[in-house]
């Protein structure tokens, strides 16, 4: 018979190592399970007293070759696309069933079966596929970086290594709410204000195109000069009239340029290093990456898991290259046998002097990853009071400035009518 080496959890969040001789791959599973365990990785390393071959390795590792090419989650267009509902359904749901005692293989089977749509059944059946095949979830996860992002992987696989994947799925699941919420906020008070935008655009373009060419027409019949700021008006619409296409395809490559810079190593750290530098939105960016570090720092530590490989797990969540880069040359100095609190002083944009004292004492006095949850929790209510306030900030002064942009042309357009009359007599 067929000889599994296999990985699975214990009751108490631990890993155990064994190995056994099963009929198959499933049979294995039942095996495991019957001993009171919940498998995380099973692979098949030869046979035992029975020479009886089993075809379902190959035909696993056909269909893992194949995935890649087949999975229907890299095409990224229109209805095919893993949305982030999806997604956080699938996370929230796939937390409970572990959570439950219910196995990793049959949770996967579960969610395939309550699947929405076609597309999300063929995804998580491809990464149930894979997780049959003897791959741990993150690594199947990670073949599909379109639908699950680094983060997200980084953070499965510190569940994994530690026993409370559950607990991260929760974790993943409410960070994807919170950050969803706080860009729905964002969208829902800017609506009103892009909606004038738009409409004033559109008036805007009309008056250029169409209207203003007859008003210049009508005041040079007179022998008339314009005003300083009608004629760069005008100028403005004769620019638009004859080299508007031109423009618009000019705008389309800048767009292209500048998003394929924004793609490459260098456009992005250099970008992520100007918002960081902003003066609204770089402090909330900061504080925002904060907040996931020190939370996902505090619950691998709460786990049990070593504080370097906390470290290393934590760093991939905070999004920003700039701050992931400060944050590795810390996790250097505590390699050497520093502690947390000074080894972080050199990253100020992202730990302030006060946050730095309150994870020097905590370490101190073992309590770290509670100090860091607690943290976590702190930031992110100030996180939310900030986010308010700017967003209240940003409605008024878009339409001031709208209201300054249309103000400008009107004035533009009234001044020639007011002198008019003296062209006349």
């Amino acid at each position: 018979m067929p000889l599994f080496v296999y990985k699975a959890l214990q009751n108490n969040g631990t890993l155990a190592e064994g190995q056994l001789e099963a009929g198959g791959r499933q049979e294995a599973f039942r095996q495991i399970e019957s001993r009171g365990l919940r498998p995380v990785r099973v692979t098949e390393q030869g046979h035992g007293r029975s020479h009886k071959p089993d075809p379902a390795p190959a035909k696993s590792e056909e269909r893992a070759k194949q995935a890649p090419a087949s999975a229907p989650g890299s095409i990224t267009l229109g209805s095919k696309r893993i949305s982030g509902r999806m997604l956080e359904n699938f996370t929230r749901l796939l937390s409970s069933l572990l959570a439950a005692g219910v196995p990793l293989s049959r949770a996967l089977v579960i969610l395939i079966k309550e699947a929405s749509t076609p597309v999300a059944r063929a995804k998580w059946k491809e990464i149930h596929d894979l997780v049959i095949d003897g791959m741990s979830l993150a690594d199947a996860m990670a073949k599909s970086p379109e639908t699950f992002p680094r983060v997200y992987v980084a953070m499965v696989e510190a569940g994994e290594t530690g026993g409370f994947l559950d607990v991260v799925l929760g974790q993943i699941a409410d960070f994807q709410a919170r950050e969803k919420e706080m860009r729905s906020k964002v969208v829902t008070a800017l609506l009103y204000p892009v909606i004038l935008l738009v409409l004033a655009l559109g008036v805007l373009i009309f008056l250029l195109v169409f209207f203003i060419p007859r008003f210049q027409a009508i005041f040079n019949g007179f022998g008339g000069q314009l005003p300083l700021l009608t004629q760069m008006i005008v100028a403005t619409s004769d620019m638009l009239r004859s080299y508007g296409p031109i423009l618009i395809l000019a705008l389309a490559a800048t767009g292209y340029m500048v998003r394929s810079w924004l793609v490459s190593e260098q456009g992005r750290r250099t970008w992520e290093g100007f918002i960081l530098k902003a003066p609204v939105v770089g402090p909330l960016v900061a504080q925002f990456a904060m907040s996931r570090f020190c939370r996902m720092l505090g619950t691998l530590l709460g786990a049990g898991v070593p504080l370097i490989n906390g470290l290393n797990v934590a760093r991939r969540s905070i999004g920003n290259q700039v701050l992931v880069d400060a944050v590795s040359n810390s996790i250097e100095r505590v390699k050497e046998g520093k502690q947390l609190g000074p080894s972080l002083g050199d990253c100020r944009t992202l730990f302030p002097g006060s946050v730095l004292e309150m994870i020097a004492v905590a370490e101190e006095s073992g309590k770290l990853d509670q100090e860091l949850v607690r943290i976590a929790n702190v930031t992110e209510g100030d996180l939310d009071r900030q986010l308010k306030a700017a967003v209240a900030m940003a409605e008024p002064l878009m339409l001031f400035f709208i209201a300054g942009f249309i103000g400008t042309i009107f004035i533009g357009m009234v001044i020639p009518i007011f002198t008019l009359q003296d062209h006349i007599k």
